[in-house]
């Protein structure tokens, strides 16, 4: 045999959740054309690995790269990781894939999570935009919330009509390759759907065997009414579902997952393995009359004079108990305060907390962002407990914008191996080639990819088992995991000794049954 590409030595986990076999694998036109001992075999490249592993290219199921995937931190992030695909358009909102008018609310209502960018359209316009421009691969979900902008804007409630307009909006994104749809029911407009509607426009998901993937209604000790919601809408529409960045009391959503697949529902999740979340500074912290409002309103309702008076009684109080577990991670304008606590940052202007965090909100017309501890319901047995469950999957909910920004983006497939897999034993090398890679290819239609087998897209990463970790921290968010030093993509090397090459192989990819 004549291969392109030819790992030697290494032991390969394939993803089937088989134990880490030594063999050679051969690369041929970017598909892998064979596994075994080839012996005979030779190729334009020879990788000797003994001592390494070899697994397929990572699958993060929910990534905030929209607007920023096209940049060179952002992909080194990624492929020092491992990641060789991203899935974005994630809780309902994007600049891409929803029109002119839903593609600019996205990426303005967005701004401090996803990064900013000039509307797409459609998700074949977007797929264009990306096309020789990336080392990795991604996959686009269609975002519910800036699809139902497009038509209806803020409105809450959308008739029968519009509602199969926008069912005929989901039917076409499908057909242009979508893999999904999702929804932020914590952010805007989403907020407003109700079951009625998620189950009219999950019946073009069902049909094509797409999963329905939602930022839950409520989190931690509102997982309950957030499950059952997304229960309702599977039972009623046949739909898989898939929950976002899942955290909370791991013994009752467990038990509800469980009954749930007892039902016969098919429902996955994705998790991080940390205790912080990250989000707009405005979502933990602003009344709903304040947070319905679109950017432009809660700028100029912020910026009238007796804004703080008019606060509702308790908020100064609420903030107050928050002004230690906050840390500003992006601000535009004002680079100082990010990494600053808001007490921390109050004090460095000499200012009353909650009034400077009304004036920031407005001074940035929502793009402020923030990393916040999580509640006591979610503890590190709770992380350890789903990442365990076999409907767990990889998932960084990882940003890049912002000065100070949560670690995860730069950290978290390297920590679940790191950690979770060579320090704790929660998975064997094995499954953690499943969890991070197998079956998030599987869930989201990607081809084959996610496996190292004859026919596969050779997407690819070797490690040192013995030092692969995630050095960025909560002080230092933006440092490069280590011990993934080669990858390639489509069996093109895309990273070599941990250093980006000039190639750019990766693909705007489409689902493929």
């Amino acid at each position: 045999m004549i291969a392109d590409l030819l790992v030697r030595g290494a032991s390969v986990v394939d993803g089937s959740g088989g134990a880490p076999v030594r063999a050679d694998v051969a690369v041929v036109d970017g598909v892998i054309a064979a596994v075994g001992h080839l012996a005979g075999a030779t190729a334009a490249e020879v990788v000797s690995a003994p001592g390494s592993l070899l697994l397929p290219g990572f699958i993060d199921t929910h990534s905030h790269t929209d607007a920023v995937i096209g940049q060179e931190h952002v992909q080194h992030a990624l492929l020092r990781q491992g990641v060789t695909t991203a899935i974005t358009g994630q809780d309902g909102v994007s600049h891409a894939g929803a029109g002119a008018d839903g593609g600019a609310w996205g990426s303005r209502y967005f701004a401090g999570i996803n990064g900013t960018a000039e509307p797409a359209g459609t998700l074949a316009e977007y797929r264009a935009t990306l096309a020789g421009a990336l080392r990795v691969n991604t996959a686009h979900l269609l975002p519910h919330g800036s699809m139902r902008y497009q038509r209806a804007a803020l409105r809450e409630r959308l008739d029968t009509g519009e509602v199969a307009t926008l069912r005929d909006d989901v039917e076409a994104g499908l057909a242009d390759g979508a893999v999904g749809l999702s929804t932020g029911l914590h952010y805007l407009p989403g907020v407003h759907a109700d079951v009625d509607e998620f189950v009219v426009l999950a019946g073009p998901l069902a049909a094509a065997g797409r999963p329905y993937v939602t930022h839950m209604r409520g989190y931690e000790a509102e997982s309950a009414v957030g499950l059952d919601e997304v229960l309702a809408i599977a039972r009623r529409s046949g739909v898989g579902a898939h929950i976002s960045h899942l955290h909370g009391p791991a013994q009752e959503i467990l038990a509800t997952i469980e009954r749930a697949a007892e039902d016969g529902l098919d429902l996955t999740f994705d998790s991080y393995p940390y205790l912080s979340g990250f989000s707009l500074l405005s979502v933990p912290l602003l009344p709903w009359d304040l947070l319905r409002l679109a950017p432009e309103d809660l700028v100029d309702r912020l910026s009238r004079p007796g804004a703080l008076a008019c606060m509702p009684p308790g908020w100064r109080d609420a903030v107050g108990q928050e002004l230690d577990r906050i840390t500003l991670a992006g601000v535009p304008g004002s680079p100082a305060l990010e990494g600053l606590t808001l007490r921390a940052a109050a004090a460095s202007l000499g200012r009353d907390a909650p009034a400077m965090v009304l004036d920031l909100i407005a001074d940035t017309a929502g793009a402020v962002t923030a990393v916040f501890q999580q509640p006591a319901t979610s503890t590190e047995d709770d992380v350890r407990a789903l990442l365990r469950h076999r409907g767990h999957m990889s998932g960084s909910d990882g940003i890049f914008v912002g000065g100070h920004p949560h670690p995860r983006a730069w950290g978290t497939f390297a920590r679940y191996l790191a950690r979770h897999v060579r320090d704790l034993g929660d998975w064997t090398w094995a499954e953690a080639a499943v969890h991070l890679a197998a079956a998030p290819g599987a869930r989201f239609g990607l081809g084959g990819r996610g496996r190292i087998q004859p026919g596969a897209p050779a997407d690819l990463v070797l490690l040192d088992p013995r030092t692969v970790t995630d050095t960025a921290t909560y002080a230092e968010p933006q440092r490069l995991a280590t011990g993934i030093g080669d990858v390639w993509v489509g069996g093109v090397r895309v990273l070599r000794d941990g250093e980006l090459t000039e190639s750019r192989p990766g693909s705007a990819l489409t689902w493929q049954d």
